[in-house]
């Protein structure tokens, strides 16, 4: 008869929970797989199928009690390491719809909004485009797959253990947050210059023809260089945002290092 000790659940137990904290935290907060419109049972069957697949590979678990002081700080960081990882690949895509916004107010359609449900806030309708194209990309290039990968290899950069994480983790997806503003303008500056070039152009004819009406003329030759440049621009974008969904990937392992208590 098959007897089972309380020692031998609780182990069980650890090993399971621990791990689907971490997972779960993590596609919650990550692009795509943490979008609202991905349906919750699928999200559910990634995050108990990652979990099954990884805990039986993670080794010994501490001795903690789950329910205990000890067991929940553990839960708690836990999930505050997949949080933290999911947020480090969002910058990437939050530096995309940055670099939307700014060609939306260049071109002149700052007004034109939609909802975003991802960030329940009015978003311009070409940071819109650009959030969705680069998702089928970052889907192209298996960044999700890549995404779980770096996943699998944090739980060997940072165990599961008792010991409190180090706050230089949290430095360090602070210092990446400035990627937003570093990586929006390179993606934006290119067709930032020639509609600059543009305006510039529209000023000297009025200047030279000052009964030109240039807000029945300019807004129209600014919208059509816009739409040109970005059909021109679009493909080039697509290596400057394989590099930073790289550079996402690495920086996610870099915080999970840079959270363990013995450093990186």
């Amino acid at each position: 008869m098959l007897t089972l000790t309380s020692e031998q659940l609780l182990a069980w137990l650890t090993a399971f929970i621990w791990p689907l904290s971490r997972i779960a935290a993590l596609i919650a907060s990550a692009p795509v797989l943490g979008n609202p419109s991905f349906p919750r049972s699928a999200k559910m069957g990634l995050i108990m199928a990652i979990t099954l697949i990884v805990s039986p590979v993670l080794g010994p678990m501490p001795v903690v009690d789950p329910g205990s002081a000890a067991g929940l700080l553990i839960l708690a960081q836990q999930v505050v390491i997949g949080l933290a990882m999911g947020l480090a690949m969002r910058v990437v895509f939050v530096a995309v719809e940055m670099a939307g916004s700014m060609l939306g107010l260049q071109m002149g359609l700052g007004f034109a909004t939609f909802f975003d449900p991802i960030n329940s806030a009015q978003v311009p309708v070409v940071a819109q485009f650009l959030g969705i194209m680069f998702s089928l990309v970052f889907l192209a290039l298996n960044g999700h797959l890549l995404m779980i990968e770096a996943l699998v290899e944090s739980f060997q950069a940072f165990p599961i253990a008792a010991q409190p994480m180090s706050a230089l983790g949290f430095k360090t997806l602070v210092d990446w947050g400035g990627e937003i503003f570093r990586a929006g303008l390179l993606l934006a500056l290119p067709m930032i210059a020639a509609l600059l070039i543009a305006n510039l152009s529209i000023g000297i004819m009025t200047r030279a023809a000052p009964q030109l009406n240039i807000f029945a003329v300019g807004f129209p030759i600014t919208l059509a260089a816009g739409f040109l440049m970005l059909f021109v621009t679009l493909p080039y974008m697509v290596p400057v945002f394989e590099r930073m969904m790289l550079d996402g990937l690495q920086m996610m392992l870099l915080i999970a290092r840079s959270a363990h208590p013995a450093g990186p």
